[in-house]
């Protein structure tokens, strides 16, 4: 992939709104989670000139209570989060090296004017009078200079040149100069000579690579942040009907004692139970909070300070929790999209480019030159000039060779390019290994929470029966408070359970998309690479 840097400035000018349009308007189709992408499959972006301001979403300044569905959570972290700006201009800045880089092939024109006035005395030898000498030179010059990829300079310029002096009559000079200079070994050839414009190339490339791998990153973090926030309200919601349901237990309890039906002490463990369900939810209400700041701060920094904002989620973590039998193609599929390990790839070519710098510093500068020049002379301005058409010419030709005699600095730098492409080589590999060991990391603990859901659901159910069957044991004489209120901390940790499990199963799948490097393209969102 190679881009013009005006192209890199129009990719992240416009990317905030390919990112809204792909996520709010359907421009991106979203990859389904339960499979793996494809060997070709790449979201690609529709033409789109929304705005942030045009997505409908909400302004976190105004609202006082906020419902917020996953995809607007991710919408407004694209919009609002300082990193992610910040992380955008790195192509920017990349593109424009490049464009430096290419610029020391471009032509250069130039132009000087220069005057020289010179006086002085002389004595004449035949009659040894002294006299003063006055003369004045005037010379201007323009030309165009331009350096190829080919190793070869190339300067053009048209001068004209006016002598005045007391002594002798006024004298015009017109010339037309063209100068060729190629290099034969040090600096030969556009293999040596577009190096820096090659790796100036890679160098947006890495850059755009970098900022995905940052993008998915803090989307990962975003949907993360997003489902633990879910994970701390469904927890308060559980904690909160199990206090309703020991205070109902020990007003019961208070109801039977005052009939004398059950002794003093058997109030005791209900009103343990009512004071362990309200410590709960106490600390079920602070997490709560920090989950709700984390969240806060991903998706609009500026609204941190908003104690009395209520954010509530619109989007259920439940869903269909289906095998992973594809292991293979995931891992396959790290190993094509993961974006640092491209990156590194990248980062190895610009290795081995360097290399081929070095090996050429290696050799001697041997450069031939050759020179060419017509010049008109006259005592006119116009005549110097129609006076180029005489047969008259100059041409000058040669080879001038230089070389460092050890040449030590060459060969140092040759082996430190070598070394780092081997190290970077090395580092590729070792990359490598740490995907695959990623993805299936990540699938391991999808299969693990996907086992968990079940498992939980199970243990939930039977623990619910085992509180119905303590309560009648109770109610009939059988039992105790005691080994209600145990029943039903045990139904309670089943609950919590259950949808701990139904959440992590979610943030494990996003751990396992951003393993494969596919998160964005599961998003419906797209770089445009």
């Amino acid at each position: 992939m190679r881009l013009h840097p005006l192209s890199m400035y129009l990719l992240l000018s416009s990317m905030l709104p390919l990112f809204l349009f792909g996520c709010a308007t359907g421009g991106v189709q979203p990859i389904p989670e339960s499979g793996s992408l494809p060997a070709t499959a790449s979201a690609t972006a529709q033409a789109a000139t929304s705005s942030a301001s045009g997505a409908g979403l909400p302004d976190l300044e105004t609202v006082s209570e906020l419902e917020l569905s996953l995809e607007e959570s991710i919408l407004l972290m694209l919009q609002n989060n300082r990193g992610l700006a910040i992380e955008q201009l790195n192509p920017v800045i990349a593109g424009a090296y490049a464009q430096i880089e290419r610029g020391r092939f471009d032509p250069e024109l130039f132009a000087s004017w220069q005057q020289d006035e010179e006086q002085s005395s002389e004595v004449s030898r035949s009659t040894e009078d002294v006299f003063s000498v006055k003369g004045t030179d005037e010379r201007a010059s323009v030309g165009l200079r331009k350096e190829f990829a080919s190793g070869t300079d190339v300067e053009a310029d048209i001068a004209h040149q006016r002598s005045i002096s007391s002594r002798t009559p006024e004298q015009q000079e017109a010339r037309l100069g063209l100068s060729v200079t190629q290099s034969l070994l040090r600096g030969f050839g556009p293999g040596v000579n577009l190096i820096s414009v090659r790796q100036a190339e890679l160098e947006v490339e890495a850059s755009t690579y970098e900022l995905r791998g940052y993008t998915e990153a803090l989307m990962a973090e975003c949907e993360i942040a997003y489902w633990r926030y879910v994970l701390a309200r469904e927890e308060i919601a559980i904690f909160e009907r199990s206090l309703e349901v020991a205070i109902r237990q020990r007003d019961d309890i208070v109801e039977q004692i005052e009939v004398g039906a059950l002794a003093e002490n058997d109030a005791a463990a209900a009103r343990a139970e009512v004071a362990r369900r309200e410590q709960d939810l106490i600390e079920a209400q602070s997490n709560l909070e920090n989950r709700r700041l984390r969240l806060l701060r991903l998706i609009d920094p500026n609204a941190l300070h908003r104690s009395d904002l209520e954010l509530t989620t619109a989007s259920s973590p439940h869903r269909e929790a289906l095998p992973i039998e594809d292991i293979a193609d995931r891992v396959a599929l790290a190993a094509r999209m993961r974006p640092d390990l491209n990156e590194a790839r990248l980062r190895h070519e610009q290795n081995r480019l360097e290399t081929v710098r070095t090996r050429n510093g290696l050799l001697p500068r041997l450069d031939l030159f050759i020179d060419l020049g017509k010049t008109g002379y006259a005592d006119a301005f116009t005549d110097s000039f129609q006076n180029l058409e005489d047969d008259t010419y100059e041409v000058t030709g040669g080879i001038r060779l230089s070389h460092y005699l050890g040449n030590r600095a060459a060969r140092g730098r040759d082996l430190a390019a070598r070394e780092d492409w081997e190290q970077s080589r090395l580092s590729i590999e070792n990359l490598e290994d740490l995907v695959r060991l990623d993805v299936h990391l990540a699938i391991n603990e999808v299969e693990r929470y996907r086992r968990q859901i079940t498992a939980s659901a199970v243990t939930r159910a039977f623990q619910e029966q085992s509180l119905q069957a303590e309560e009648e044991r109770f109610n009939v004489g059988a039992g105790t408070a005691l080994l209600v209120a145990q029943a039903q901390r045990d139904l309670l940790a089943s609950q919590i359970a259950e949808i701990d499990a139904i959440v992590q199963y979610r943030i494990a799948l996003v751990d396992l998309f951003l393993a494969e490097g596919s998160l964005l393209e599961r998003r419906g969102i797209s770089l445009g690479n």
